[in-house]
């Protein structure tokens, strides 16, 4: 079984705004610290976030996520 890390920045209405996914933890944890601190804190403080999780089939992967494998 194959762990696929997805990043995403979600916006305060939950839409996906961007989407990064692989299979590298190291890469997955970089990229989920960059998505963090380009959120403006007007950003956060209006409500998004960026969130790092695993999925276990591509098939799970949003289908705009950048993917690279």
């Amino acid at each position: 079984m194959t762990t696929i890390w997805v990043n995403e920045q979600i916006d305060p209405s939950g839409l996906l705004y961007s989407c990064i996914a692989c299979c590298n933890e190291d890469m997955a944890k970089d990229c989920h610290e960059s998505f963090q601190q380009n959120l403006t804190d007007n950003q956060k403080e209006s409500g998004w976030v960026a969130r790092l999780r695993t999925v276990n089939s591509w098939d799970e992967v949003p289908v705009n996520a950048l993917k690279l494998d």
